[in-house]
Protein backbone atom coordinates (compact mmCIF):
# COMPACT_ATOMS: atom_id res chain seq x y z
CA UNK A 1 0.00 0.00 0.00
CA UNK A 2 1.23 3.48 -0.79
CA UNK A 3 1.71 5.79 2.15
CA UNK A 4 1.63 9.58 2.11
CA UNK A 5 4.89 11.47 2.51
CA UNK A 6 5.20 14.38 4.89
CA UNK A 7 5.03 17.92 3.53
CA UNK A 8 6.28 21.10 5.11
CA UNK A 9 3.36 23.51 5.76
CA UNK A 10 3.21 26.49 3.44
CA UNK A 11 4.99 24.67 0.65
CA UNK A 12 5.39 26.52 -2.60
CA UNK A 13 4.98 25.23 -6.12
CA UNK A 14 6.55 24.78 -9.52
CA UNK A 15 7.35 27.95 -11.43
CA UNK A 16 7.41 31.56 -10.38
CA UNK A 17 3.72 32.56 -10.37
CA UNK A 18 1.58 32.63 -7.23
CA UNK A 19 -1.28 31.10 -9.25
CA UNK A 20 0.91 28.09 -10.03
CA UNK A 21 1.79 27.75 -6.35
CA UNK A 22 -1.84 27.72 -5.29
CA UNK A 23 -2.78 25.22 -8.00
CA UNK A 24 -0.02 22.74 -7.14
CA UNK A 25 -0.63 23.11 -3.40
CA UNK A 26 -4.30 22.23 -3.93
CA UNK A 27 -3.40 19.12 -5.94
CA UNK A 28 -0.86 18.02 -3.33
CA UNK A 29 -3.45 18.43 -0.59
CA UNK A 30 -5.82 16.23 -2.58
CA UNK A 31 -3.29 13.37 -2.62
CA UNK A 32 -2.46 13.91 1.03
CA UNK A 33 -6.08 13.32 2.01
CA UNK A 34 -6.33 10.08 0.03
CA UNK A 35 -6.15 6.89 2.08
CA UNK A 36 -4.83 4.91 -0.88
CA UNK A 37 -3.49 7.43 -3.43
CA UNK A 38 -3.89 6.45 -7.06
CA UNK A 39 -1.75 7.50 -9.98
CA UNK A 40 -2.56 10.87 -11.60
CA UNK A 41 -5.84 11.13 -13.44
CA UNK A 42 -5.61 11.01 -17.23
CA UNK A 43 -2.02 9.80 -17.00
CA UNK A 44 -2.24 7.98 -20.33
CA UNK A 45 -3.32 11.22 -22.01
CA UNK A 46 -0.82 13.48 -20.25
CA UNK A 47 2.16 11.21 -20.89
CA UNK A 48 2.62 9.99 -24.47
CA UNK A 49 5.65 7.77 -24.93
CA UNK A 50 7.47 8.97 -28.06
CA UNK A 51 10.96 7.61 -27.40
CA UNK A 52 12.07 5.13 -30.08
CA UNK A 53 13.75 2.38 -28.00
CA UNK A 54 16.41 1.43 -30.54
CA UNK A 55 19.75 3.02 -31.29
CA UNK A 56 20.11 4.47 -34.77
CA UNK A 57 22.44 1.64 -35.83
CA UNK A 58 20.00 -1.00 -34.53
CA UNK A 59 17.16 0.70 -36.37
CA UNK A 60 19.09 0.94 -39.64
CA UNK A 61 20.10 -2.74 -39.47
CA UNK A 62 16.50 -3.82 -38.79
CA UNK A 63 15.12 -1.69 -41.65
CA UNK A 64 17.79 -2.91 -44.09
CA UNK A 65 16.99 -6.57 -43.33
CA UNK A 66 13.24 -6.11 -43.57
CA UNK A 67 12.76 -3.53 -46.32
CA UNK A 68 15.99 -2.82 -48.22
CA UNK A 69 17.63 -6.21 -48.77
CA UNK A 70 15.84 -7.27 -51.99
CA UNK A 71 18.60 -5.79 -54.12
CA UNK A 72 22.04 -4.31 -53.69
CA UNK A 73 20.87 -1.08 -55.31
CA UNK A 74 18.08 -0.58 -52.74
CA UNK A 75 20.45 -1.33 -49.87
CA UNK A 76 23.09 1.07 -51.20
CA UNK A 77 20.52 3.81 -51.82
CA UNK A 78 19.11 3.50 -48.31
CA UNK A 79 22.52 3.52 -46.62
CA UNK A 80 23.49 6.54 -48.72
CA UNK A 81 20.36 8.32 -47.53
CA UNK A 82 21.23 7.52 -43.90
CA UNK A 83 24.73 8.91 -44.42
CA UNK A 84 23.33 12.13 -45.91
CA UNK A 85 20.93 12.50 -42.98
CA UNK A 86 23.82 12.13 -40.53
CA UNK A 87 25.91 14.70 -42.40
CA UNK A 88 23.05 17.19 -42.52
CA UNK A 89 22.12 16.82 -38.84
CA UNK A 90 25.70 16.98 -37.52
CA UNK A 91 26.14 20.52 -38.81
CA UNK A 92 22.68 21.60 -37.73
CA UNK A 93 22.93 20.36 -34.15
CA UNK A 94 26.52 21.49 -33.76
CA UNK A 95 25.29 25.02 -34.47
CA UNK A 96 22.44 24.60 -31.96
CA UNK A 97 24.84 23.41 -29.27
CA UNK A 98 27.21 26.31 -29.83
CA UNK A 99 24.37 28.82 -29.49
CA UNK A 100 23.12 27.13 -26.33
CA UNK A 101 26.59 27.14 -24.77
CA UNK A 102 26.97 30.87 -25.44
CA UNK A 103 23.76 31.57 -23.54
CA UNK A 104 24.58 29.13 -20.73
CA UNK A 105 28.21 30.09 -20.13
CA UNK A 106 27.56 33.21 -17.97
CA UNK A 107 25.50 31.12 -15.50
CA UNK A 108 27.51 27.90 -15.69
CA UNK A 109 28.17 26.87 -12.03
CA UNK A 110 31.06 24.62 -13.15
CA UNK A 111 32.85 27.38 -15.04
CA UNK A 112 36.63 27.06 -14.75
CA UNK A 113 37.57 30.20 -16.70
CA UNK A 114 37.82 33.76 -15.44
CA UNK A 115 34.54 35.65 -15.33
CA UNK A 116 34.42 39.00 -17.11
CA UNK A 117 31.68 40.33 -14.82
CA UNK A 118 29.29 39.10 -12.15
CA UNK A 119 25.54 38.96 -12.62
CA UNK A 120 22.88 40.04 -10.17
CA UNK A 121 20.30 37.48 -9.05
CA UNK A 122 17.68 39.05 -11.33
CA UNK A 123 20.04 38.89 -14.31
CA UNK A 124 20.80 35.23 -13.52
CA UNK A 125 17.10 34.42 -13.44
CA UNK A 126 16.63 36.07 -16.83
CA UNK A 127 19.55 34.12 -18.31
CA UNK A 128 18.24 30.90 -16.81
CA UNK A 129 14.82 31.46 -18.34
CA UNK A 130 16.52 31.98 -21.69
CA UNK A 131 18.47 28.73 -21.33
CA UNK A 132 15.36 26.79 -20.35
CA UNK A 133 13.48 28.38 -23.26
CA UNK A 134 16.11 27.09 -25.70
CA UNK A 135 16.15 23.68 -24.01
CA UNK A 136 12.39 23.16 -24.40
CA UNK A 137 12.40 22.43 -28.18
CA UNK A 138 15.49 20.24 -27.77
CA UNK A 139 13.81 18.21 -25.03
CA UNK A 140 10.74 17.89 -27.23
CA UNK A 141 12.81 16.71 -30.22
CA UNK A 142 14.63 14.29 -27.92
CA UNK A 143 11.16 12.89 -27.15
CA UNK A 144 11.10 13.82 -23.48
CA UNK A 145 7.70 14.50 -21.91
CA UNK A 146 7.34 17.45 -19.57
CA UNK A 147 5.62 16.12 -16.46
CA UNK A 148 2.37 17.83 -15.66
CA UNK A 149 1.46 19.62 -12.45
CA UNK A 150 -0.80 16.70 -11.53
CA UNK A 151 2.09 14.24 -11.90
CA UNK A 152 4.39 16.46 -9.81
CA UNK A 153 1.80 16.74 -7.03
CA UNK A 154 1.48 12.95 -6.96
CA UNK A 155 5.26 12.37 -7.02
CA UNK A 156 5.95 14.88 -4.22
CA UNK A 157 3.20 13.58 -1.91
CA UNK A 158 3.17 9.81 -2.38
CA UNK A 159 5.85 7.45 -1.16
CA UNK A 160 6.29 3.90 -2.43
CA UNK A 161 6.88 1.20 0.23
CA UNK A 162 9.79 -0.22 -1.77
CA UNK A 163 11.74 3.01 -1.18
CA UNK A 164 13.07 2.94 2.36
CA UNK A 165 14.58 6.40 1.94
CA UNK A 166 12.20 9.32 2.32
CA UNK A 167 13.08 12.98 1.95
CA UNK A 168 11.53 16.19 3.22
CA UNK A 169 10.97 18.84 0.54
CA UNK A 170 10.24 22.45 1.44
CA UNK A 171 9.15 23.91 -1.88
CA UNK A 172 9.32 27.44 -0.49
CA UNK A 173 13.10 27.13 -0.95
CA UNK A 174 12.81 26.90 -4.73
CA UNK A 175 12.37 29.49 -7.43
CA UNK A 176 11.22 26.78 -9.86
CA UNK A 177 11.22 23.03 -10.37
CA UNK A 178 10.80 21.26 -13.73
CA UNK A 179 10.88 17.58 -14.66
CA UNK A 180 11.02 15.86 -18.05
CA UNK A 181 10.84 12.08 -18.46
CA UNK A 182 11.54 9.62 -21.25
CA UNK A 183 11.19 5.86 -21.68
CA UNK A 184 8.29 4.94 -19.41
CA UNK A 185 8.41 1.34 -18.21
CA UNK A 186 6.33 -0.78 -15.82
CA UNK A 187 8.19 -3.62 -14.17
CA UNK A 188 10.47 -4.59 -11.27
CA UNK A 189 12.97 -1.89 -10.37
CA UNK A 190 15.83 -2.93 -8.16
CA UNK A 191 16.80 -0.22 -5.72
CA UNK A 192 20.50 0.60 -5.25
CA UNK A 193 21.25 0.15 -1.56
CA UNK A 194 24.24 0.13 0.77
CA UNK A 195 22.54 -2.49 2.94
CA UNK A 196 22.54 -6.23 2.42
CA UNK A 197 19.96 -7.57 0.00
CA UNK A 198 16.68 -8.25 1.74
CA UNK A 199 15.72 -11.90 2.08
CA UNK A 200 12.40 -13.57 2.58
CA UNK A 201 11.60 -16.77 4.46
CA UNK A 202 14.05 -19.66 4.09
CA UNK A 203 16.68 -17.29 2.69
CA UNK A 204 14.88 -16.70 -0.59
CA UNK A 205 15.45 -13.36 -2.28
CA UNK A 206 12.59 -10.87 -2.43
CA UNK A 207 11.54 -9.94 -5.97
CA UNK A 208 10.87 -6.19 -6.30
CA UNK A 209 7.27 -5.29 -7.04
CA UNK A 210 6.35 -3.92 -10.44
CA UNK A 211 6.17 -0.16 -10.57
CA UNK A 212 6.20 2.73 -13.04
CA UNK A 213 9.63 4.21 -13.76
CA UNK A 214 11.46 6.16 -16.46
CA UNK A 215 14.66 5.32 -18.31
CA UNK A 216 15.73 8.98 -18.17
CA UNK A 217 14.62 11.96 -16.09
CA UNK A 218 15.89 15.52 -16.57
CA UNK A 219 15.61 17.94 -13.64
CA UNK A 220 15.91 21.73 -13.77
CA UNK A 221 15.67 23.37 -10.35
CA UNK A 222 16.84 26.54 -8.65
CA UNK A 223 17.06 27.26 -4.95
CA UNK A 224 16.35 30.84 -3.94
CA UNK A 225 19.56 32.89 -4.04
CA UNK A 226 21.22 29.91 -5.71
CA UNK A 227 21.80 28.87 -9.32
CA UNK A 228 20.20 26.71 -11.98
CA UNK A 229 20.86 23.00 -11.42
CA UNK A 230 20.57 20.75 -14.46
CA UNK A 231 20.78 17.00 -13.94
CA UNK A 232 19.84 13.81 -15.72
CA UNK A 233 19.20 10.46 -14.03
CA UNK A 234 18.34 6.94 -15.18
CA UNK A 235 15.80 4.38 -13.94
CA UNK A 236 13.85 6.71 -11.66
CA UNK A 237 10.38 5.73 -10.35
CA UNK A 238 7.51 8.20 -10.53
CA UNK A 239 7.18 8.24 -6.73
CA UNK A 240 10.90 8.96 -6.30
CA UNK A 241 11.20 12.20 -8.26
CA UNK A 242 11.52 14.34 -5.12
CA UNK A 243 14.74 12.51 -4.23
CA UNK A 244 16.42 14.13 -7.25
CA UNK A 245 15.93 17.69 -6.02
CA UNK A 246 18.75 19.68 -4.39
CA UNK A 247 18.44 20.81 -0.76
CA UNK A 248 16.26 17.95 0.46
CA UNK A 249 16.47 16.50 3.97
CA UNK A 250 16.38 12.80 4.75
CA UNK A 251 13.65 11.84 7.19
CA UNK A 252 12.55 8.68 8.94
CA UNK A 253 9.26 7.27 7.72
CA UNK A 254 6.22 6.81 9.97
CA UNK A 255 6.65 3.02 9.82
CA UNK A 256 10.27 3.13 10.97
CA UNK A 257 9.53 5.67 13.66
CA UNK A 258 6.78 3.44 15.05
CA UNK A 259 8.99 0.36 14.80
CA UNK A 260 12.00 1.98 16.49
CA UNK A 261 9.86 3.55 19.22
CA UNK A 262 8.23 0.19 19.97
CA UNK A 263 11.60 -1.52 20.19
CA UNK A 264 12.95 1.21 22.47
CA UNK A 265 9.93 1.06 24.77
CA UNK A 266 10.01 -2.73 25.07
CA UNK A 267 13.75 -2.86 25.70
CA UNK A 268 13.55 0.09 28.12
CA UNK A 269 10.82 -1.53 30.17
CA UNK A 270 12.82 -4.75 30.34
CA UNK A 271 15.88 -2.86 31.60
CA UNK A 272 13.83 -0.90 34.10
CA UNK A 273 12.13 -4.00 35.53
CA UNK A 274 15.32 -6.03 35.79
CA UNK A 275 17.78 -3.31 36.79
CA UNK A 276 15.68 -0.49 38.19
CA UNK A 277 14.09 -2.59 40.90
CA UNK A 278 17.48 -3.81 42.05
CA UNK A 279 18.79 -0.26 42.21
CA UNK A 280 15.75 0.86 44.19
CA UNK A 281 16.14 -1.88 46.76
CA UNK A 282 19.95 -1.95 47.09
CA UNK A 283 20.98 1.69 46.72
CA UNK A 284 17.74 3.11 48.10
CA UNK A 285 17.54 5.75 45.36
CA UNK A 286 14.26 7.66 45.23
CA UNK A 287 11.70 6.62 42.66
CA UNK A 288 11.45 10.12 41.18
CA UNK A 289 15.21 10.42 40.67
CA UNK A 290 15.42 6.99 39.10
CA UNK A 291 12.55 7.74 36.70
CA UNK A 292 14.16 11.03 35.67
CA UNK A 293 17.46 9.29 35.05
CA UNK A 294 15.72 6.53 33.12
CA UNK A 295 13.79 9.03 30.99
CA UNK A 296 16.98 10.94 30.17
CA UNK A 297 18.75 7.71 29.27
CA UNK A 298 15.90 6.61 26.97
CA UNK A 299 15.76 10.02 25.27
CA UNK A 300 19.51 9.90 24.60
CA UNK A 301 19.24 6.36 23.26
CA UNK A 302 16.32 7.29 20.99
CA UNK A 303 18.26 10.31 19.66
CA UNK A 304 21.25 8.07 18.84
CA UNK A 305 19.13 5.37 17.19
CA UNK A 306 17.17 7.81 15.01
CA UNK A 307 20.39 9.63 14.13
CA UNK A 308 21.99 6.38 12.98
CA UNK A 309 18.91 5.52 10.90
CA UNK A 310 18.97 8.93 9.21
CA UNK A 311 22.68 8.54 8.45
CA UNK A 312 22.05 5.13 6.87
CA UNK A 313 19.25 6.52 4.71
CA UNK A 314 21.37 9.55 3.76
CA UNK A 315 24.13 7.19 2.64
CA UNK A 316 21.63 5.15 0.63
CA UNK A 317 20.36 8.33 -1.06
CA UNK A 318 23.90 9.40 -1.98
CA UNK A 319 24.64 5.88 -3.20
CA UNK A 320 21.51 5.85 -5.39
CA UNK A 321 22.21 9.28 -6.89
CA UNK A 322 25.85 8.33 -7.52
CA UNK A 323 24.95 5.30 -9.63
CA UNK A 324 21.90 6.77 -11.38
CA UNK A 325 23.24 10.19 -12.31
CA UNK A 326 24.21 10.36 -15.99
CA UNK A 327 25.14 14.01 -16.63
CA UNK A 328 25.10 17.45 -14.99
CA UNK A 329 24.91 21.10 -16.05
CA UNK A 330 26.94 21.82 -19.22
CA UNK A 331 27.56 18.11 -19.85
CA UNK A 332 23.79 17.62 -19.82
CA UNK A 333 23.45 20.15 -22.64
CA UNK A 334 25.92 18.14 -24.74
CA UNK A 335 24.07 14.88 -24.00
CA UNK A 336 20.69 16.47 -24.72
CA UNK A 337 21.76 17.80 -28.12
CA UNK A 338 23.18 14.39 -29.08
CA UNK A 339 19.97 12.66 -28.02
CA UNK A 340 17.82 15.16 -29.94
CA UNK A 341 20.01 14.63 -33.01
CA UNK A 342 19.66 10.84 -32.79
CA UNK A 343 15.89 10.93 -32.28
CA UNK A 344 15.63 13.35 -35.21
CA UNK A 345 17.62 10.98 -37.42
CA UNK A 346 15.59 7.92 -36.36
CA UNK A 347 12.30 9.67 -37.09
CA UNK A 348 13.44 10.78 -40.56
CA UNK A 349 14.81 7.33 -41.41
CA UNK A 350 11.57 5.65 -40.36
CA UNK A 351 9.49 8.16 -42.32
CA UNK A 352 11.65 7.68 -45.44
CA UNK A 353 11.43 3.89 -45.29
CA UNK A 354 7.69 3.62 -44.73
CA UNK A 355 6.81 6.25 -47.29
CA UNK A 356 8.84 4.24 -49.81
CA UNK A 357 6.90 1.11 -48.84
CA UNK A 358 3.59 2.88 -49.30
CA UNK A 359 4.80 4.25 -52.63
CA UNK A 360 5.87 0.79 -53.80
CA UNK A 361 2.47 -0.64 -52.93
CA UNK A 362 0.79 1.82 -55.29
CA UNK A 363 3.36 2.29 -58.02
CA UNK A 364 1.05 0.63 -60.57
CA UNK A 365 -1.81 3.02 -59.76
CA UNK A 366 -0.94 6.47 -61.17
CA UNK A 367 -3.79 8.31 -59.48
CA UNK A 368 -3.99 11.69 -57.82
CA UNK A 369 -1.60 12.20 -54.92
CA UNK A 370 -2.82 12.24 -51.34
CA UNK A 371 -2.82 15.36 -49.24
CA UNK A 372 -0.15 15.76 -46.62
CA UNK A 373 -2.72 15.08 -43.91
CA UNK A 374 -3.57 11.68 -45.39
CA UNK A 375 0.09 10.84 -45.88
CA UNK A 376 0.91 11.73 -42.29
CA UNK A 377 -2.01 9.65 -40.99
CA UNK A 378 -0.91 6.60 -42.97
CA UNK A 379 2.70 7.08 -41.95
CA UNK A 380 1.76 7.31 -38.26
CA UNK A 381 -0.28 4.11 -38.39
CA UNK A 382 2.38 2.10 -40.21
CA UNK A 383 5.34 3.18 -38.09
CA UNK A 384 3.50 2.76 -34.78
CA UNK A 385 2.40 -0.74 -35.76
CA UNK A 386 5.98 -1.66 -36.73
CA UNK A 387 7.46 -0.25 -33.51
CA UNK A 388 4.89 -2.09 -31.41
CA UNK A 389 5.65 -5.34 -33.23
CA UNK A 390 9.41 -5.05 -32.65
CA UNK A 391 9.46 -3.53 -29.15
CA UNK A 392 6.19 -4.59 -27.53
CA UNK A 393 5.68 -0.98 -26.41
CA UNK A 394 2.96 1.51 -27.24
CA UNK A 395 4.90 4.34 -28.88
CA UNK A 396 3.43 7.50 -30.38
CA UNK A 397 5.30 8.36 -33.56
CA UNK A 398 5.50 12.08 -34.38
CA UNK A 399 4.63 11.54 -38.04
CA UNK A 400 3.84 15.17 -38.83
CA UNK A 401 7.20 16.33 -37.48
CA UNK A 402 9.09 13.51 -39.22
CA UNK A 403 7.37 14.24 -42.53
CA UNK A 404 8.20 17.92 -42.20
CA UNK A 405 11.86 17.18 -41.44
CA UNK A 406 12.03 14.78 -44.35
CA UNK A 407 10.81 17.54 -46.67
CA UNK A 408 13.47 19.90 -45.31
CA UNK A 409 16.27 17.58 -46.38
CA UNK A 410 15.58 17.65 -50.16
CA UNK A 411 18.93 16.20 -51.14
CA UNK A 412 19.71 16.99 -54.75
CA UNK A 413 16.28 18.59 -55.17
CA UNK A 414 14.47 15.32 -54.37
CA UNK A 415 11.78 15.58 -51.70
CA UNK A 416 10.25 12.74 -49.71
CA UNK A 417 8.55 9.84 -51.49
CA UNK A 418 4.98 10.53 -52.59
CA UNK A 419 2.05 8.12 -52.49
CA UNK A 420 -1.25 8.04 -54.31
CA UNK A 421 -4.79 8.00 -53.09
CA UNK A 422 -4.97 4.20 -53.38
CA UNK A 423 -2.54 4.10 -50.45
CA UNK A 424 -5.50 4.62 -48.17
CA UNK A 425 -6.88 1.29 -49.29
CA UNK A 426 -3.49 -0.35 -48.96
Amino acid sequence: MLCVARLVPGAGAVGLSSRGKASLAAKMLKYRKMWKPKEPENWAMDYRERFIPFSKDQLVDALVKEFHSSSQAKRTSFLSFVSEVDSFLVHRYHSILEQLKVVYEPINPDQDTLQEFSLTDTEKLTKEEEVLGQMEPLLDQANFNKLSEEALAYALMVHHPQDEVQVLVNLDQYEYIKFWALGQRIGPLRVMTTLKAQRGFFGTSLIPAERRYFKRVVVAARIKNGHLVLKCFKDIPLEGLEQLLPAVKVRTSIFYRALLNSMLIVSGLAVFVNVGMVVLSDLKIGTTSLLLFFAAFMAFRAWKVFGQRRNIHALELVHMLYYRSTSNNSELLDALVLRAQEEHAKEVILAHTFLLQLQDQQRHHPLQENTDTQVVSLLKQEVQAWLHLHSGLEITFCAERAHKHLKELRFGGAGPPTITSHSVAG
